[in-house]
């Protein structure tokens, strides 16, 4: 065994002011999650209520089994824009029947569940999990179709959804719609594009037009129950496969569904769990507000991994990002940690090595980001950092194991990218309240637009305006330290979710747990490919 003996002074003042600086960043935090718990507000759930409904989360806790964890994903989608945090949908990886599955739940106490521009972004962002993952979908639809006003931004890029609920059958991955209320319009597809519907009778409408624009269209007079109750779906038009007494009824018609797929997880099975050593609660204390200043990354890893055990591979050369191998709820990972902050040409291409192996052992990766990007300056250009960088990109972006990635501290430049950013397609990204992501530092980008104005002064023979300088720098660092805030980020679903950090090792685990659906094979396994792209040596 390789245990981590930590060296963290929990007793000491940073440590004290670190926890604190958290648990206020986490406080925050939880006021913006009440938020999207909050749904319509207290009268639009009142009257939800009166209708005999259940609210999407209760939905979901019935669905799923009792007792079981369920991973929320992109809860703060929207934030910051115009519309509800949340964005009047809620999704997540939760247990049915013992099977891993996608869960897509409408909000009708939302503005009647409509489809808003991060609506969709975030349902899209779930079935991309689930096609990546291979896990069943299971969509609980209660939706008054897409929020007109802003029809122009979903309307072209919204048929994915159709396409994607399609690709998803055509790949063997089921998909399910449980239908409790309005599904109209181009909604009326979700249950007509699925494997499987239940509706709920005299609660479910799917129909493509109302009554009123048929009558208008077609000068019919007909009832919603006639052109899209459960009733005639079930009898007449043959769209519903079941229908349910009630809401409970169709949760448990939607459980007996996911028993009957005879599902199996093609991914190797984890072995035995062994808590850290360390204590989970220090996560809290690691990383402090300054994110200049370094903190070591096995300090956060020998709380997350089993038995605090780590087999590091290099850990001489390229020290400002640590290698590693470990497991996490019994599932092997390579970890690859940024230690000091920046990347070097050896770090670079001690990480291209590093995913070479993680592929030819079939091994998944986790990145955990603290970068503030690739070393600049004559020497470091002179000495290949651009290649050397390169080399480190072309391998994460090739690499075929799946990766799972954790915005600790600062994640910036082409670092962000080296280490499996969104961009690169990692299974699962979390963040930090900590975390920051952006081109570079706020001060770094100011100084960087003062040094180019200062310039183009000289050049022109003009007075530099000192003041005026001053003025536009702190204005860029606020514009730009706004825009690095995981709460800016996660409302535009750059990540799948702001994670407490004494989480970590439980919300990796449910992910490794999840990626195991389908087979995890590293680059030119079985597939005839030629591996990695060319690396500039």
């Amino acid at each position: 065994m390789s245990l981590f003996r930590s060296t963290l002074d929990v007793g000491s003042a940073e440590f004290a002011a670190n926890r604190e600086a958290m648990l206020d960043a986490l406080a925050a935090l939880e006021a913006e999650h009440a938020k999207a718990l909050a749904g319509g507000g207290d009268k639009a759930v009142a009257r939800h209520r009166r209708r005999g409904k259940l609210l999407p989360r209760e939905r979901i806790e019935l669905l799923v089994d009792p007792g079981s964890p369920f991973l929320e994903l992109s809860p703060l989608a929207a934030w910051g824009s115009d519309f509800a945090v949340g964005a009047s949908v809620v999704t997540g990886v939760g247990v049915v029947e013992g099977v891993e599955c996608v869960l897509i739940a409408n909000d009708p106490t939302v503005r009647g569940g409509a489809s808003n521009p991060w609506t969709l972004k975030k349902t899209l962002r779930a079935l991309q999990i689930a096609r990546e993952n291979r896990l069943p979908v299971i969509q609980l639809v209660e939706s008054g179709g897409a929020d007109l006003p802003t029809q122009k931004e979903i309307f072209i890029p919204g048929g994915q959804l159709f396409r994607d609920l399609t690709r998803l059958s055509a790949a063997g991955i089921p998909t399910i719609a449980l239908v409790f209320g309005n599904s109209t319009a181009g909604g009326a597809y979700v249950p007509g594009l699925s494997d499987h519907v239940v509706m709920v009778d005299g609660g479910a409408k799917v129909f493509l037009g109302g009554p009123p624009l048929v009558r208008m269209a077609t000068g019919e007079i007909a009832d919603e129950e006639e052109l899209g109750g459960a009733a005639m779906h079930g009898r007449v038009s043959g769209l519903a496969d079941h229908v349910a007494i009630d809401e409970r009824d169709a949760l448990r018609i939607g459980r007996r569904i996911v028993a009957r797929l005879n599902w199996r997880k093609r991914g190797p099975a984890p072995g035995p769990s062994v808590p850290p050593r360390a204590d989970e609660e220090e996560l809290l204390g690691i990383v402090g507000t300054d994110l200049s200043r370094p903190f070591d990354p096995r300090e956060v890893l020998a709380r997350v991994v089993d038995d605090s055990d780590l087999d590091e591979v290099k850990p001489r050369y390229g020290p400002s990002l640590v290698t590693a191998w470990a497991r996490i709820h019994g599932h092997p990972v390579g970890v690859l940690a940024n230690a000091q902050g920046v990347l070097f040409s050896q770090e670079a291409q001690k990480a291209a090595q590093f995913i070479a192996l993680a592929n030819q052992s079939d091994t998944p990766l986790v990145f955990l980001h603290n970068t503030t990007g690739y070393m600049v300056g004559r020497e470091y250009e002179q000495g290949g950092i651009i290649k050397h960088g390169a080399m480190m990109i072309n391998a994460v972006s090739n690499s075929r194991v799946p990766h799972l990635s954790v915005l600790l501290g600062a994640s910036y430049g082409a670092g962000h990218y080296g280490m499996c950013g969104r961009a690169y397609d990692p299974r699962f990204l979390f963040a930090w309240p900590s975390a920051k992501s952006a081109v570079m530092g706020p001060a770094q980008l100011a100084g960087v637009l003062s040094i180019v104005a200062r310039a183009a002064a000289e050049a022109r023979g003009t007075a530099f305006d000192e003041e005026g300088d001053a003025a536009m720098r702190a204005a860029v660092e606020a514009q730009i330290e706004a825009e690095s805030l995981p709460q800016f980020l996660s409302g535009r679903v750059y990540d799948d979710g702001v994670i407490d950090p004494r989480d970590t090792r439980t919300v990796l685990g449910l992910c490794l747990s999840a990626i195991s659906s389908r087979e995890i094979e590293g680059v030119g396994a079985g597939r005839g490919d030629a591996g990695f792209g060319v690396f500039r040596m």
